[in-house]
């Protein structure tokens, strides 16, 4: 998982949160996404069996990759799911494997299979793919041979498992900058909402995740506030058992940089959830909210009425006062400093 702890704040895929600063282990917050987490599936064919019996040999998966790439093509769809599934099992934890299956032709096909309409043939089609794309040398290719729009119908059309896994390799893919914009393009952010907002705990990880390095682009951040994220995000802030507090406000905090984002805080009832969070959160849960009231409050008399008349004053005072960083305790007495600022023109 691609995180790093420094001084100027908590970096995830290459985008550092300059407000904040946490000294815990920050890299559990997100889904690693590191590879499918789709169950064990049928049992190898006899042929596959065979070879990887004997892998004692290095050259095992030079000898089975070819004939699993040739399967894809096959009329057959068990002949496809089969080779899928062998696929998946291949590239799942040895890198060299994800770059021999590319360079033997496989992703054209897969990426294909992520369009059939058999739900199960998919699914393996999306968890291959997404196996593949932790590779960084696949990412381009997978990208370049179409395989964005098929993931976005996935996520709307496929399975649960699908759906999981096509918001993994979507994340992935959305590493390299040029993607973020096309899969923002491509209709992606509405159904990872969705997703945050009514999938089991292991989809909001992934649809928190990937709407994270999404959002680091201006465009998507306007979607996916435009598509109704603060709604979600705030549910998911209110409820401390729900393990999604952090993540949230991650998310939440990328989104403020744009001014439609405020609006949207508040009319979702973010602001009583945020004080909330500066009375009773972890530090860093603590540190975030301050950070995220701030910047609601810069530039409206409105929304700084309505924060002091939720009673976050005495709190932040309190947070100023306790062993927390500076860098909290910064954020806090500024936020104080602009609450107690005349609130009439």
């Amino acid at each position: 998982m691609e995180t790093a702890n420094s001084a100027a704040g908590f970096t995830y895929l290459g985008h550092t949160f300059s407000n904040l600063s946490l000294n815990d282990h920050s890299s559990s917050a997100f889904s690693d996404c590191n590879s499918d987490r789709s169950g064990e599936f049928p049992t190898p064919s006899p042929l596959s069996r065979r070879l990887l019996l004997s892998s004692s040999a290095t050259d095992t998966s030079d000898e089975l990759i070819p004939h699993l790439v040739a399967l894809l093509l096959s009329s057959s769809v068990e002949d496809q799911k089969q080779a899928a599934m062998e696929i998946r099992l291949l590239s799942k934890h040895k890198p060299e494997n994800r770059v021999k299956i590319a360079k033997a032709g496989a992703i054209k096909p897969l990426v294909s299979l992520i369009s059939s309409s058999d739900p199960q043939l998919q699914e393996y089609g999306v968890t291959a793919i997404l196996n593949l794309s932790l590779c960084d040398e696949n990412k381009d290719l997978i990208a370049s041979s179409g395989a964005i729009k098929p993931l976005v119908r996935a996520l709307k059309m496929g399975t649960a498992t699908s759906k999981e896994n096509a918001a993994c390799a979507l994340l992935r893919l959305s590493q390299l900058e040029e993607n973020k914009i096309a899969i923002g393009r491509s209709g992606a952010i509405p159904l990872l909402v969705n997703l945050l907002e009514t999938g089991g705990f292991r989809a909001k990880k992934d649809a928190s995740t990937a709407l994270y390095s999404l959002c680091s682009a201006k465009e998507n951040k306007i979607r996916a506030v435009e598509c109704g994220i603060m709604k979600p995000l705030v549910e998911l802030m209110a409820d401390f058992g729900s393990n999604m507090v952090d993540k949230s406000a991650f998310v939440m905090s990328l989104l403020m940089s744009v001014p439609e984002s405020r609006a949207a805080v508040v009319e979702e009832g973010g602001v009583p959830v945020l004080v909330e969070i500066v009375e009773d959160g972890t530090q860093r849960q603590k540190e975030m909210a301050v950070a995220i009231l701030l910047q609601v409050c810069e530039g409206s008399v409105v929304y700084r009425t309505m924060v002091a008349r939720e009673g976050a004053i005495p709190p932040l005072v309190a947070l100023t006062q306790a062993g927390g960083t500076s860098r909290a305790k910064q954020k806090a007495e500024a936020l104080i400093e602009l609450l107690r600022q005349p609130r009439s023109h």
